[in-house]
């Protein structure tokens, strides 16, 4: 037999919710910053590429870094948006909780935890683009600074 929560309970998991929601804000602001960065990546790269031979000479040695850079946002997208999935389904499970009748205690910590890691992983591969990207104006980059590292964590 169901029996629909109760209009406290609703108000509970709403206010419980309210974390996760603002994290999913964030989450959604650094989303659109990166996707900002990695379209002015892309045109860069596309007009470096339209350069004749003799004008891109001096300008190759910008197209590794540049692609270095757009690994790095492809990377702190990927865990964005793995962020926010998992950030989602905190939510989802809040509600889900409440109409099943559930503890959702250990799941909803997991998960918010979960979240977190992705975000911080997103923040970190950021940073990185931005001290490459600050190295790259400043002249300071060598070729050894260009070699993403691979990441082992996938979700």
């Amino acid at each position: 037999m169901y029996y629909s929560p109760s209009i406290e309970q609703l108000s509970t998991v709403i206010s419980q919710v309210t974390g996760p929601a603002f994290l999913l804000a964030a989450e959604a602001q650094l989303l659109s910053v990166l996707v900002s960065r990695l379209d002015r990546l892309v045109d860069r790269s596309r007009q470096l590429d339209a350069q004749d031979d003799e004008s891109r000479a001096h300008l190759k040695v910008e197209l590794p870094v540049l692609r270095t850079r757009a690994k790095l946002i492809h990377r702190a997208i990927y865990w964005g948006v793995g962020s926010c999935i998992a950030t989602s389904v905190l939510v989802i499970l809040g509600f889900a909780a409440a109409f099943f009748h559930m503890r959702h205690e250990y799941g909803a910590g997991f998960l918010f935890a979960f979240a977190m890691m992705l975000f911080t992983a997103a923040l970190i591969a950021f940073a990185r683009e931005l001290q490459l990207g600050f190295s790259e104006i400043e002249g300071n980059f060598r070729p050894s600074q260009i070699r993403a590292r691979k990441s082992h964590l996938h979700v």
